[in-house]
Parts: C-alpha cells; sequence; structure tokens
C-alpha cells in the first residue's frame, strides 16, 4: 500500500515567492516527489511505502523550504 502526503503553499500576492521556493527545492525531489505550481500556490504530493518516510520528507522539505523563504526575505531587505 502507498501512502500519499501533500503539502499546499498559498498566498495572495505571493505567487513570485511560492515560484522561487518551490523551483529552488525541486532538485532535491526524489521520483517519490512532485511539485505543481500555479497563480497563487505551490502543491507538493508526496508518496512512500511507510508513513515514516512521507513523515521524513515532509519535515525534510518544509526545513529546507523554511530556509529558502527565510534566504528570500533577507535577499529583499
Amino acid at each position: 500500500m502507498k501512502i500519499r502526503g501533500r503539502l499546499v503553499f498559498k498566498g495572495e500576492k505571493a505567487n513570485e515567492m511560492i515560484d522561487i521556493i518551490a523551483l529552488s527545492l525541486a532538485p532535491d525531489n526524489l521520483s517519490e516527489i512532485k511539485t505543481i505550481t500555479d497563480k497563487n500556490s505551490a502543491t507538493v504530493t508526496f508518496t512512500a511505502d511507510k508513513i515514516g518516510t512521507v513523515l521524513s520528507s515532509v519535515d525534510d522539505y518544509l526545513m529546507n523550504a523554511k530556509i529558502a523563504s527565510d534566504m528570500l526575505k533577507l535577499k529583499s531587505r
């Protein structure tokens, strides 16, 4: 059985930030991680055989997204 998880990042007037963060993290996406962006959101899906693997992947992704977001905020100062 496959376990699936999904993160959705949304934000008004934040589409540029969402795109930059999603695109900067995309190279680290394994075949089980898919990212889809549109005007005001990015959706990331995670698939694995074990729930622990999905949870670890989500945790890693969120940590990296936070770092990318912090870097963008520093750049815009």
